[in-house]
């Protein structure tokens, strides 16, 4: 009897650390300095440029396979000449590192023309963000551009409102300018019937940094102070990093409150940008240390959503991820909000 208690007590015992080894697995925090992690990144930054060479290759990311393996994933252009071919002769294994290829449409600054519902209205100030918004004078070629008022954030003590450059800045020369509420787009491309909420600060983070952002001084008593985002309410004032599988939400003008998770970091991503509203292709922006968000069949952005500030999904005050600004049909684009801060010498408004 002694015997048998022993055996089921070690059995018990053993159930017990496997299940708990599993539960320690599931439970890692798949950042950008996990072990794991930060080890893949080093074999994907190294093979990166001969990839990117590659014709139909739109940039590269690490995530993690359904098994729990790390990976290096290439994203290859649908619209690209020869994307079949390109996507099987990606290798399978890469200096010891698993590989796959993803197939997806190309990715662009995803600044809105007509078109969307959400979060569109005009509202009676102070206003909340997560709403359409733009520059007061984005109109060209018929059309006039939206995206949208993502967040707020703090310089020296004064706020601001935290968007995109292509969504605030891109068109205005060297100038600034009122930001509206609603943007152009929601308001027949009249700005009379917007209001003026903030002022365009120039920073010109593009082309030449690594993050696509832009800030406009908050006119007094058109912004709640508090930072309040429409369907998320306030945020956290510490950002936090991004993780493998990380459950995120946003608010933003056309698809208003959505949620996704993250599934790839580090990501080294092409993207084209506009030289006008509605114009031409104006330069491709290769951007690296990317955060990437599942976004299958353009459930979590579409065109309009730029700007829009990634939080963590939890109930209250959730810690801001990244910013949003670009996309294809089944993946969407963030800069680390770390990034975006240190660009802007800025701090998160929030509790």
């Amino acid at each position: 009897m002694r015997f048998r208690a022993l055996m089921l007590a070690l059995a018990a015992a053993l159930v017990v650390f496997v299940f708990g080894f599993a539960a320690g697995d599931a439970d890692e925090v798949l950042t950008v300095n996990h072990p794991k992690v930060k080890s893949v990144i080093e074999v994907q930054e190294a093979v990166t440029p001969d990839l990117m060479a590659i014709e139909d290759v739109l940039g590269t990311a690490v995530a993690q396979d359904d098994d729990g393996e790390i990976t290096i994933v290439v994203y290859v252009n649908l619209e690209g000449k020869n994307p079949g071919k390109t996507y099987k002769d990606i290798p399978d294994e890469i200096r010891g590192v698993r590989t796959r290829a993803e197939i997806t449409e190309p990715f662009r600054a995803m600044k809105g023309k007509p078109g969307g519902v959400s979060h569109t209205a005009k509202q009676t100030p102070p206003i909340q963000l997560g709403t359409s918004g733009g520059w007061g004078y984005d109109s060209a070629n018929g059309y006039c551009c939206s995206g949208t008022l993502g967040s707020l954030v703090q310089i020296n003590g004064v706020q601001y409102i935290l968007s995109n450059y292509h969504v605030l800045e891109a068109h205005t020369g060297s100038g600034g300018g009122p930001v509206i509420q609603p943007g152009l787009v929601d308001v027949s491309c009249n700005e009379n019937n917007a209001q003026d909420v903030a002022t365009l600060v120039v920073k010109q983070s593009l082309p030449d940094s690594n993050v696509d952002a832009a800030i406009a001084q908050v006119i007094s008593g058109m912004v709640r102070t508090d930072g309040a985002i429409l369907e998320i309410g306030t945020i956290s004032a510490t950002p936090v990093a991004a993780s493998i599988n990380q459950a995120v939400k946003k608010s933003g003008r056309t698809t208003g409150l959505t949620r996704s998770k993250v599934t790839g970091l580090n990501g080294t991503i092409s993207v084209r940008y506009d030289n006008e509203c509605a114009g031409s292709p104006a330069f491709i922006k290769t951007f690296t240390g990317q955060i990437i968000i599942s976004n299958k069949g353009s459930k979590f952005l579409k065109s309009g959503d730029s700007g829009s500030l990634m939080v963590e999904d939890v109930a209250t005050n959730p810690r801001a991820v990244g910013l949003l600004f670009a996309g294809s049909n089944s993946l969407a684009v963030a800069n680390p909000i770390g990034e975006v801060l240190t660009f802007l010498g800025a701090t998160m408004v929030g509790n």
